[in-house]
């Protein structure tokens, strides 16, 4: 990606202009890990009932989004060095983009148009992010965002997400004021705190996540963290690279994406107890299964024994910094159990596979090297992309999103999903979140490798369905 050199140009800003700042080494690191063939943006979609009014919308951006410096600041190098600067230049209208599907309208049109968006760079010479408008999807409209990763990782946007968006349909009916706008605008600890209690009652899940794996980390003596992280790193560096399958090799700029069909968090839950897991683990199962039987679609070798790894966020941010823009996660790779057929066999293994990787200190190792491959050499970053780029086949991350209604601009929102970057060699993501009792899985691939993504979505029901009927079949027995 190529950055502007600075250049001092004085023009009036509608929010407080904000002095440089160097960005730190972990979103320097994501900053260079962008490839044409691999773009580090996060993109979501929300799917909206009717139509939003235009100067109404925009309005609410200006309001929530153009309050945070980074959605206002392009990146400049200074002495080989990114900075954060404000753009002299900054116009929403080169962010908020108006689109109207083509007909007739349905996901398949939608599918198409976003897939050729998620190929494309964002400009370097502007903010990296861009929101699309998009009329005419089944009669409503859809919000596709794009925002580049070293902006913020999942948690830090989806704190974004509750600004931007209203918990009542009409938010000036008794003067109801949205707490994360007025958190991230303010920055007090008690906002923060007011915001963080009000995030526990609108995505418990979500935050009982977040805060249980930042607390594990936190709670944690340093001497027991550098025991766990050197074996960590011991067990990372001596691990082989993936198997060669057809989810492996070149890749290729055009992608393709493709989301599920929604699946209902209690159905999810009650096949978690009845076959002994979580809801974690059966969206796992169901994914892994789905991977397995593409395979076989498409030719490819599955035995029992096969496995591959997925490389899955863990946070490692503290509660008071839970709305902090940047990144401050780790990684696990956790190895998949593709070759299993049988649904329940194949829960059970990932289900102790997770377990054992929950304590260890995996998500340290990668936050640290994160941090090195940020200030060292651009030599050392590529070496470390392509060595765990080959120990890692897919990305996969789980975010349990808002249970309760959401509104936009006076619309209510009625969808919520999104793909997840994937870096150096690794061509397939699944991304997993939940809105209002529903889940979807979005589905990423590289259009070389996997041009019909939406086959794995046909297996992840498919494998849904047989779990569901093994549930119903041990809750009879």
């Amino acid at each position: 990606m190529a950055l502007p050199e600075s250049a001092p140009r004085a023009v009036e800003a509608t929010a407080p202009p904000q002095p440089a700042r160097p960005l730190t080494p972990v979103d320097h690191a994501w900053l260079r890990m962008d490839r044409p063939t691999n773009l580090m943006m996060i993109n979501g979609v929300l799917g909206i009932d009717g139509t939003p009014d235009r100067a109404r919308l925009r309005e609410v951006v200006e309001q929530r989004i153009l309050v945070l410096p980074r959605f206002r600041q392009r990146i400049v190098r200074r002495g080989g060095r990114p900075f954060w600067e404000d753009d002299p230049e900054f116009d929403l209208g080169n962010h908020l983009h108006w689109m109207k599907l083509s007909a007739p309208g349905g996901d398949a049109e939608l599918g198409e148009l976003v897939s050729s968006l998620v190929s494309e760079p964002l400009d370097p010479r502007r903010p990296l992010w861009s929101f699309h408008l998009i009329e005419g999807h089944l009669g409503g409209t859809v919000l596709y965002a794009r925002v580049h990763h070293c902006i913020g990782d999942g948690v830090g946007l989806m704190f974004v997400l509750l600004s931007l968006v209203d918990l009542v349909a009409d938010p000036h009916a008794g003067d109801v004021q949205n707490p994360f706008t007025s958190m991230l605008r303010e920055r007090s600890p008690a906002l923060l705190e007011e915001a963080c209690q009000v995030a526990e009652q609108v995505m418990p899940e979500g935050m009982r996540l977040l805060m249980a794996s930042a607390e594990a980390f936190a709670s944690t003596s340093g001497w027991l963290k550098a025991l766990a992280s050197v074996a960590a790193l011991g067990r990372l560096v001596a691990i082989l690279p993936d198997p060669k399958t057809v989810y492996r090799g070149p890749l290729q700029v055009p992608k393709r994406v493709a989301w599920t069909d929604p699946v209902a968090v209690e159905d999810v839950k009650q096949i978690g107890k009845a076959l002994g897991g979580t809801i974690n683990d059966v969206l796992l199962t169901a994914v892994s299964g789905a991977m397995g039987r593409y395979l076989e679609k498409r030719g490819d070798r599955r035995h029992a024994r096969l496995n591959f790894r997925a490389a899955m966020p863990v946070n490692l941010r503290a509660i008071d910094k839970m709305a902090d823009m940047g990144n401050e996660f780790g990684l696990v790779f956790l190895s998949l159990p593709v070759g299993i057929r049988d649904p329940v066999e194949r829960l059970e293994v990932l289900r102790k596979r997770a377990y054992a990787l929950r304590k260890s200190g995996e998500p340290l190792v990668v936050y640290w090297l994160l941090k090195m491959m940020g200030i060292l050499p651009r030599w050392f970053h590529s070496l470390i992309v392509a060595v765990f780029g080959a120990k890692a086949t897919a990305v996969m991350t789980n975010m349990p999103g808002p249970k309760q209604q959401l509104y936009l601009a006076g619309r209510p929102i009625h969808d919520l999903f999104f793909w997840v970057p994937q870096s150096g060699t690794v061509g397939l993501g699944f991304a997993i979140c939940s809105y209002n009792g529903r889940i979807r899985v979005g589905v990423g691939t590289d259009a070389g490798l996997v041009p019909d993504p939406e086959k794995i979505v046909e297996e992840f029901h498919a494998e849904i369905d047989e779990m569901r009927r093994r549930a119903e079949g041990s809750s009879g027995s």
